[in-house]
């Protein structure tokens, strides 16, 4: 990817929701946006790049955006219209207002479906596609434009305001708000698309949007047990691929390289969360994740706990992903065939079929078994469902090992 290619995909969200809280029109803003890009393409190689690139690209697409808008409105009286010019100063002073947090709220407003207010914020916030969205839910793609579509007119045709709602009204959004940062989290730590198995700049920034939302709702134990979450998780992050960029499993990685101060600030979130409240999923997540950063080596882990906890989870949260990682937990605790009859489970399967951590969960659990034919089987269908190339290098290295 070329450094104007990853410049552009970093500042996308920012920039969109930046034009987003002038004009208040999606599909507006994500033309503009690319109009920006395109005139950055025109311009940089000749003149050079600005000093802020960032600035520039918002200052840019909101200008776009006010020309489109006077094109869709000539008949409109001129002082109708938007004013023309901001200076980059001005776009980065506001952006210290954090749009992207102003957007979330909008986007997860308790008059759009949960699912909506989710994919649209990816969307709109992450810049995923509609098929990568529609890959996450699992449904058709057609599907998820009609929601998406739905959702941006909800937004529109109610008047939904832009902003961060009053404290009382907090509550009612937080769910969805909280979802929201994890799966943007989620997709940095392990990107559906791409070359790179770490998007590290969306990593960077839904902790940094756990940060405030923890600061703005203090006291909250799900609140602190995402954040805890987050930062047990990114940790890990140096360790998890090597110098070529490939896949290092949790097992095989040099805990040396994990991060004992994101450790640390973690296990501390978790432990406040645990004791202010019953443990919601964010919290239970957060203590899995706090039991494997204990453990100095991979044969320390104590993977009876780990289980418990899944148990716990799959009562507080069910879904085939939460009965995945159980089965897992549980194949380390009592054995790989106990997990292996628990990831066959007829009522599972059909839930999962493409779903890549099943498959090559079990891919893994048949290796570990010595059913070599089997293992190649469902390296080959886990294959068919990754998207990411550093997925696929590990798998292909498997499938040929």
């Amino acid at each position: 990817m070329s450094d104007l290619s990853r410049l552009f995909r970093e500042e996308g969200p920012r920039v969109r929701a930046a034009v987003l809280r002038v004009v208040r029109d999606f599909d507006l803003a994500e033309e503009a946006m690319q109009d920006a890009c395109v005139a950055a393409l025109e311009q940089w190689p000749r003149e050079g790049a600005p000093a802020n690139p960032g600035a520039w690209l918002a200052a840019t697409a909101r200008n776009k955006a006010i020309d489109r808008l006077r094109r869709r409105s000539r008949t409109a009286p001129l002082d109708a219209a938007p004013e023309p010019a901001i200076s980059p100063d001005e776009i980065e002073a506001a952006a210290v207002e954090d749009d992207r947090l102003r957007l979330i709220f909008t986007c997860c407003h308790p008059a759009i479906a949960l699912e909506a207010q989710v994919a649209l914020t990816l969307r709109t916030l992450c810049g995923l596609t509609t098929e990568e969205i529609a890959r996450a839910f699992l449904v058709p793609v057609p599907t998820m434009a009609q929601r998406l579509v739905r959702a941006q007119r909800k937004i529109l045709d109610a008047g939904i305001p832009y902003e961060v709602p009053e404290p009382g009204a907090l509550p009612a959004r937080l769910d969805a708000v909280l979802a929201v940062v994890y799966l943007i989290f989620n997709e940095g730590y392990a990107a559906t698309e791409g070359r790179d198995l770490v998007r590290a700049d969306l990593c960077d920034e839904a902790i940094r949007l756990g940060r405030l939302i923890d600061a703005l709702l203090q006291g909250r134990a799900e609140v602190e047990g995402l954040l805890a979450l987050m930062l047990l998780h990114d940790s890990r992050r140096a360790a998890r691929v090597d110098a070529a960029g490939d896949l290092v499993l949790l097992e095989d990685q040099d805990r040396t390289r994990w991060d004992r101060g994101k450790i640390l600030e973690g296990l501390v979130l978790v432990e406040r969360a645990l004791r202010r409240a019953p443990p919601g999923p964010h919290t239970l997540q957060a203590a899995i994740a706090g039991v494997h950063a204990r453990a100095t080596t991979a044969s320390e882990t104590d993977w009876r706990e780990i289980s418990i906890l899944y148990a716990l989870l799959a009562r507080a949260a069910p879904s085939p992903v939460v009965e995945v990682n159980r089965a897992v937990a549980v194949a380390f605790a009592e054995g790989w065939e106990v997990g292996l009859r628990l990831l066959d489970r007829p009522d599972l399967r059909a839930r999962v079929t493409s779903f890549l951590p099943y498959h090559a969960a079990r891919a893994d659990l048949l290796r570990r078994l010595g059913r070599r034919d089997e293992a190649a089987a469902a390296y080959r269908r886990a294959l068919e469902c990754a998207p990411n190339e550093a997925e696929r290098r590990y798998l292909t290295r498997r499938l040929n090992g």
